[in-house]
């Protein structure tokens, strides 16, 4: 079976913790320990029906304020698929947790509460969803038991969502679905309630959805993790590179060129567990041996030479900042991209984005905690990257303190 990983994502007390314990509750994923657990939990709290969001809000204040805080993974399978959820916040602080649930993901559910339509919350998870290139959302407007499950709401609300959507420019699948989160109304089920509904339940949409065809089976791209020399008798003359296969496929024979240094080079084997395969592509573990006695280290990248990738030291990206210290002018930072890291400094901060109108906001040569801003910067070594929207994986970078090793920004190259 594949897996499919998915984010939800909305404004505080939109239900996306409920939601995620409906899908667990329904599909039979918990066991009866948690479940009691949870039924004790919530008459100890005085909660009139047992809260299903404490199956995810594990942190002590999550509990007591009931919000979501921190990013949590839940794992569950059905007959046709394996899913792994990353539950995110929905304060407005809290958005660099969101970014780092969906940097993963191949969907996105954006929880819109019936009663209150699109909201800024709204707005700012769905471009965020724009920005990490997650190219299925889920509009679930919840809570659709407390508008009596008008149709006239839902549709209001669909309208209005894709208005503001057609402004962005990578969503390129947008399913919408009533829903009622606490009841069950189309999370497991179809229900009754909404007759007037004829597409899918939420679960029945995440088996089915299609997201074999995201990753970049194009641009052959492998970073080299790991040098293997094992000095035994059996592998006595053995060399091979382990890493993750980053994008195309390599196969023995395959010409291929080793960067920064421009040597040249064939695929002599291609290993994983033990044994030889036929190929390899992402996002496959393997490791390649070469035909060619080259130096290879660490952070090197092997790449077919009919479509490399750009080595340079300048860079434009679009970065959303994660520390409470803001951003230096002119700050210098380590940057770590695939399996190479160099020192890089903030050359420019060329706009901000206000995420409610979309507008560049410009003058400003700092970023506080949350904001998300295209910037410019140079690396003290060449980076061997490609744009975050042809490679998810050769196009992401992250940037941290020299100081404190604080991961202080995510960045997604232009």
């Amino acid at each position: 079976m594949d897996i499919l990983r998915f984010t939800t994502a909305g404004s505080v007390d939109d239900g996306k913790s409920t939601l995620i314990g409906r899908l667990l509750y329904d599909s039979k994923s918990i066991f009866e320990d948690q479940l009691a657990a949870v039924e004790e939990s919530s008459k100890r709290r005085g909660d009139a029906v047992v809260n299903l969001a404490l199956l995810t809000d594990g942190l002590k204040a999550e509990r007591e304020q009931g919000i979501t805080i921190d990013v949590a993974y839940r794992y569950f399978a059905t007959p046709r698929r394996k899913f792994i959820i990353a539950d995110t916040p929905g304060h407005i602080q809290y958005t660099r947790n969101m970014v780092t649930g969906a940097s993963t993901a191949n969907l996105a559910i954006i929880l819109v509460d019936a009663r209150k339509g699109v909201i800024e919350q709204t707005k700012r998870h769905s471009f965020i969803a724009d920005l990490l290139r997650i190219q299925h959302v889920v509009v679930a407007v919840n809570k659709m038991d407390l508008v009596d499950y008008d149709q006239v709401v839902y549709d209001r609300i669909v309208e209005e969502y894709k208005a503001f959507a057609s402004r962005l420019d990578n969503l390129v699948e947008i399913t919408t679905i009533p829903i009622s989160a606490l009841n069950g109304d189309n999370v497991v089920d179809k229900s009754d309630r909404m007759p007037w509904y004829q597409g899918p339940s939420l679960l029945y949409h995440l088996e089915t959805v299609y997201v074999g065809g995201e990753h970049n089976h194009v641009d052959a791209r492998f970073p080299v993790q790991w040098v293997i020399r094992p000095l035994s008798n059996e592998w006595h003359d053995f060399r091979g590179y382990a890493g993750r296969v980053a994008g195309g496929v390599f196969k023995p024979g395959d010409d291929v060129t080793v960067l920064p240094s421009g040597f040249a080079t064939k695929v002599k084997e291609v290993y994983a567990d033990g044994q030889t395969l036929p190929e390899a592509f992402a996002p496959q573990s393997v490791t390649l041996t070469l035909a060619t006695e080259i130096d290879i280290s660490r952070g090197d990248m092997i790449v077919k030479a009919n479509n490399p990738p750009e080595v340079t030291q300048d860079i434009e990206a679009m970065i959303c900042w994660f520390s409470q210290t803001p951003m230096a002018e002119r700050g210098k930072y380590i940057l770590r991209h695939t399996t190479r890291e160099t020192q890089a400094i903030i050359k420019d901060v060329r706009y901000l984005v206000d995420i409610n109108t979309l507008h560049k906001v410009t003058g400003s040569q700092s970023c506080a905690m949350n904001d998300i801003a295209c910037v410019s910067l140079r690396t003290a070594t060449p980076l061997i990257a490609d744009s975050y929207q042809r490679n998810r994986i050769t196009g992401s970078f992250v940037l941290i303190h020299p100081g404190t090793n604080e991961t202080v920004a995510a960045g997604m190259i232009r």
